[in-house]
C-alpha cells in the first residue's frame, strides 16, 4: 500500500486500538516522565524507526521537546544516502531528523568503535542543547545477545546482567532504554503498520561481526527447545545481583576510593581484600569516571591488571585509556592521553 503521506491522526488512533502497541507507547510514556525533553537516537532500522513514530506522539500529547537525530558513521559506502532516504521518510510524519556525520576515521574493531563515537557524538548534541535525556530503541532481542557475547567472554556478574532501562552517562546524561521487555519482532510490527519502508543495515548480516554470530546462535538455541524468555529471565536474575553488589561497592568506594581532580587514588591493601567481583566494579567505576567511558574494559583486561597489582615489579599499567601507578600501598590513577 503506497501512501503519498501519512495521516498522523489516524496512525494515532491505531496505536490506542493495538493493546501491545498501546502497552510500548505507555512505557516510554513512563521512562520520559521527568524529562521536559530528550534525544530520540534513530538508526533507521524497524525498532529505532518505532521509537521515532511513537516520540512523535508523545512530542504531541505531552509537549514535551524530542529532538530527532541520526549519526552517520560514513564507514559505508552509501551511509549518506540511506541518511538522507531515512530523513524524507520521517519527514512524512512531520518528523525533522537532524543528521550528524562522524568526522573520525574508523577502521579497527568497527562496531565496538563506531558505538563508542555514536554516544559520544549524541552526548556532545545533548550538552550543547540542555537535554538531560538520550532514548534509544535497545530491546529484548538486543539484551539477550549482549548477554550471549558477554558469556563468550567470560564476563561477571556486572557484564551478564547486560543493559538497564536507566542509566547515567558520564556526562550526567540520562540514558533510557524503554523498549527492553518487548521484543523485535514487537517494534517491527510497528514499523510495519506505519511505514512503507525502513533502512537496512547490510553489517547487521556481515558474520565477521560477533553479533552477527550470535544472533545466529540464538536462532539454533531456540529451535533446540532453549527458549530466549528463559535467558531473559537469567538476565533479570543477574540484574538483582549487581543491584546488591553495587551497594556493597558504593560503600566501599566510599572507604577507601579518593576521587580528585586531575588523578584517583586508592588504598591498595583494602583493595586486596575485596571479593573478585567488588574489585571489577571499583576498577570499572574509576576506568567510567577518569576517562569519561560509558562501556567498561574487557573483563579480561581488568582481570589482568588485578593480577598485576600483586606483582611487586609492576609499577604502572594501563587500562582503558587510564594509567594505573603503584606507590607504595596507594595506586594513583590519571588519564592517559
Amino acid at each position: 500500500m503506497k501512501r503519498k503521506n501519512l495521516n498522523v491522526a489516524k496512525l494515532k488512533n491505531g496505536i490506542y486500538k493495538d493493546k501491545k502497541i498501546s502497552k510500548i507507547y505507555s512505557k516510554l510514556i513512563s521512562i520520559t516522565k521527568k524529562s521536559k525533553s530528550f534525544l530520540a537516537a534513530i538508526s533507521g532500522g524497524s525498532d529505532s524507526m518505532a521509537l521515532a513514530l511513537l516520540s512523535s506522539f508523545l512530542k504531541q500529547e505531552k509537549n514535551k521537546k524530542v529532538y530527532f537525530v541520526h549519526v552517520d558513521h560514513g564507514i559505508r559506502k552509501n551511509s549518506g544516502k540511506e541518511a538522507l532516504q531515512l530523513k524524507k521518510i520521517l519527514k512524512k510524519i512531520q518528523i525533522n531528523l537532524k543528521i550528524i556525520k562522524n568526522n573520525k576515521s574508523i577502521k579497527k574493531n568497527i562496531q565496538k568503535n563506531a558505538r563508542d563515537r555514536r554516544y559520544q557524538i549524541l552526548s556532545d548534541f545533548c550538552k550543547k542543547n540542555s537535554i538531560k535525556a538520550l532514548v534509544t530503541a535497545h530491546h529484548k532481542d538486543d539484551q539477550i545477545e549482549t548477554f550471549l557475547i558477554r558469556l563468550s567472554r567470560g564476563s561477571g556478574v556486572e557484564g551478564l546482567s547486560s543493559m538497564s532501562e536507566i542509566t547515567k552517562l558520564n556526562s550526567g546524561i540520562k540514558l533510557l532504554r524503554p523498549f527492553l521487555k518487548f521484543t523485535k519482532e514487537d517494534l517491527k510490527t510497528i514499523s510495519k503498520k506505519f511505514f512503507n519502508k525502513i533502512i537496512k543495515d547490510p553489517s547487521n548480516k556481515n558474520k565477521k561481526f560477533l553479533r552477527t554470530n550470535i544472533r545466529e546462535l540464538t536462532k539454533i538455541l531456540k529451535n533446540k527447545g532453549i527458549d530466549p524468555d528463559q535467558i531473559f529471565r537469567s538476565i533479570e536474575n543477574l540484574s538483582s545481583t549487581k543491584i546488591a553488589i553495587n551497594f556493597y561497592v558504593k560503600q566501599s568506594l566510599k572507604k577507601f576510593v579518593k576521587f580528585r581532580k586531575s588523578e584517583t587514588i586508592f588504598d591498595l591493601s583494602m583493595f586486596q581484600k575485596e571479593p573478585v567481583d567488588v574489585k571489577f566494579k571499583i576498577i570499572n567505576a574509576i576506568v567510567k569516571n577518569r576517562a569519561s567511558k560509558y562501556y567498561p574494559p574487557r573483563a579480561k583486561k581488568v582481570l589482568n591488571l588485578i593480577n598485576r597489582f600483586k606483582s611487586k615489579s609492576t609499577q604502572k599499567s594501563t587500562l582503558g585509556g587510564c594509567i594505573f601507578e603503584k606507590r607504595k600501598n596507594f595506586v594513583h590513577v590519571t588519564k592517559e592521553f
